[in-house]
């Protein structure tokens, strides 16, 4: 365990460092944000977003919480969507989930864990939304990992059910949604290939907020 104190230390050599290498560090640290990225995930402690991309302070907009989960009714991850695509105009939104998830395991776990029950829930949802192919994967472990992985694809169409993505898509062909996996035992990301031009095109029949399919069919 890394003493209290010792974390100001840290920062300091954190400072000293990224300042050697780069004596405007500070400066281009301390002007407007401009991320190409927006990366929602999961709140565990062992998947620190920057630098599993390799990607510097300033360069990915970061929103996390337990499971990686895009609720429409959590004002929070609401708020940094809207805000990331509609002022900070970022190119893509990623969803990145991991194998291991303690969150989606506790969801599945048949125990009363208060406040958590209702947030975990969700994770129960998109096991009831896959529950045939989910119960025909008989090693309890894959079946785990398959569940985080369309955990992950569930919360990239929440995110484009908002109306932020998709005004901003049809403005200006941006942001896009992807969706990922961090493997704690590599260290490597998978890109799940999520689909984002043919999922939002197949969502927009219930979930058209900006009367794009409307103003089609009247062409």
């Amino acid at each position: 365990m890394i003493p209290y104190e010792q974390l100001f230390e840290n920062n300091k050599k954190w400072v000293a460092d990224n300042v050697a290498k780069n004596a405007d560090f500070l400066d281009k640290l301390s002007r407007d944000q401009t991320p190409e990225y927006l990366y929602i995930g999961c709140s565990d402690s062992r998947v620190p977003a920057n630098d599993i991309m390799g990607l510097e302070p300033g360069e990915v907009f970061v929103h996390r919480n337990v499971a990686n989960l895009v609720v429409s009714i959590d004002m929070n991850v609401m708020s940094v969507i809207n805000y990331a695509v509609r002022h900070l105009k970022v190119k893509h939104v990623i969803v990145c989930g991991h194998y291991n998830c303690g969150g989606v395991k506790a969801a599945m776990t048949p125990t009363d864990l208060g406040i958590l029950n209702p947030w975990l829930r969700n994770i129960r949802d998109v096991y009831r939304l896959h529950e045939e192919e989910l119960d025909n994967i008989t090693d309890e472990h894959a079946k785990y990992n398959r569940l985080v992985e369309l955990n992950v694809y569930e919360q990239c169409l929440n995110v484009i059910k908002t109306a932020a993505v998709q005004e901003e898509y049809i403005e200006s062909g941006y942001p896009r949604v992807h969706g990922w996996v961090f493997d704690l035992k590599t260290g490597l990301l998978k890109d799940l290939q999520f689909d984002f031009e043919a999922s939002l095109k197949k969502i927009q029949k219930l979930y058209d907020l900006t009367g794009f399919m409307k103003a089609q069919k009247n062409k």
